[in-house]
């Protein structure tokens, strides 16, 4: 962590409103974009909420935060967990009232940027096959849950480094590597089970969305 960042957090433990200030700042669109990452579904004023209690979290727990890793890794680990608890509350508040639908682009009502861009050169069914894949992956986390999801969305949504990861975690380098390819597996299965799910009786499962394939390939050519 660098010094201007350590100067930073110290003039926020001992109460400087202006460097709390600067602190949301410098980390409030970050967090934002992590979050609209991992839940594209969300709506502009969901993001802000969830936000605001990363940051909430933030004031009240800055005392623990040890410097033993990068702080924007540790703001994204409290803006994963805050992300999931938030959308289990709107799933309770909506039970019984049928699927959500989870849109396949940008909520014009945001400026965030989309999940994953389409390419200029990607015609509109390449784009949609990359909008349904990204969808995919994260209903797919959702359901696989628990140090899966959660060292899959600091690598892949994060981007964290494996060293960032290590830190983050408390876990060798090598342990993240393993975990993660382990994971990766795991979230095969399961993009599989939900690609099942979806296709009609007697089809075979669709060739198209091969989201977690394109995860270990990326996965393959990082160094570690």
């Amino acid at each position: 962590m660098g010094s201007d960042e350590s100067e930073l957090l110290a003039r926020c433990r001992s109460g400087e409103a202006e460097a709390w200030d600067a602190l949301f700042d410098r980390h409030y669109l970050p967090a934002s974009r992590f979050i609209f990452q991992l839940a594209p579904d969300f709506s502009r004023e969901d993001i802000e909420e969830v936000c605001q209690e990363v940051f909430l979290t933030v004031i009240k727990n800055l005392h623990t935060f040890q410097g033993n890793s990068q702080f924007q890794t540790w703001l994204f680990r409290i803006a994963a967990n805050k992300t999931r608890d938030y959308r289990q509350r709107l799933r309770a508040a909506k039970r019984g009232g049928g699927l959500q639908p989870i849109p396949l682009h940008q909520d014009p009502r945001t400026d965030l940027p989309p999940p994953d861009p389409a390419s200029p050169t990607l015609g509109p069914d390449a784009a949609l096959l990359r909008a349904e894949a990204i969808t995919l992956v994260g209903q797919a986390l959702q359901r696989l849950g628990g140090p899966c999801q959660e060292i899959i969305e600091l690598r892949y949504f994060a981007d964290l480094s494996y060293e960032e990861i290590s830190a983050a975690l408390e876990l060798n380098p090598k342990t993240v590597s393993s975990r993660l390819s382990k994971c990766l597996d795991k979230l095969e299965a399961v993009t599989r089970k939900l690609l099942a799910e979806a296709e009609p009786p007697g089809q075979p499962l669709a060739d198209s969305v091969q989201a977690p394939k394109t995860l270990r390939e990326n996965s393959t050519t990082t160094s570690v």
